[in-house]
């Protein structure tokens, strides 16, 4: 069962509200220096030259001060919740610079995405939280990008695991 605080579910349930679901998304990759932290809302301007917009969040151990999360021209379709089928997401990014999409295409082995659902009041309170994700396909052209993130299929395990001998595992025997 999905848990929501008062206020997601006071912004969910109200005709209009003023309060935003903004989607947070932290992307790493043993490629990259640091995380990439991205915002899909312009909560605040972090800074005057050059102007960014971004949310300050402590969500995943950030520092809100020194790693905030960096507005981008996004949109996201979060993962379901379906029984049958691993956790799939979409997210379309406007492509604004070639940097973006020479990022992309610097590295061949798949990056590591976490994605959490936060209102804009309250940045530090995660309504939804999905991590273990993984960038599955990242289709560009000259106005946007989109990526596709899923998680591996549990159904994808072997069973049975494995047999339990003395050859596989010699310290179990005597």
């Amino acid at each position: 069962m999905r848990r929501l605080s008062l206020n997601a579910r006071l912004a969910l349930d109200a005709p209009v509200s003023d309060q935003i679901e903004v989607a947070l998304f932290l992307i790493e990759h043993p490629d990259l220096a640091a995380p990439i932290r991205l915002s899909t809302d312009n909560t605040e301007r972090l800074s005057e030259d050059p102007v960014t917009y971004g949310t300050r969040s402590t969500w995943a151990g950030s520092n809100p001060i020194t790693e905030p999360f960096l507005w981008i021209v996004a949109s996201a379709v979060l993962p379901g919740d379906e029984d049958d089928a691993p956790a799939n997401a979409r997210i379309a990014i406007a492509n604004l610079s070639s940097s973006m999409v020479a990022l992309l295409r610097s590295f061949t082995d798949p990056a590591d995405i976490r994605l959490a659902v936060v209102m804009a009041d309250t940045p530090d309170l995660v309504e939804e939280e999905w991590s273990g994700l993984r960038l599955v396909s990242a289709d560009m052209d000259a106005g946007e990008i989109v990526l596709s993130l899923s998680r591996d299929e549990i159904e994808l395990e072997p069973f049975p695991p494995g047999r339990m001998t003395r050859l596989n595992n010699p310290g179990l025997h005597p």
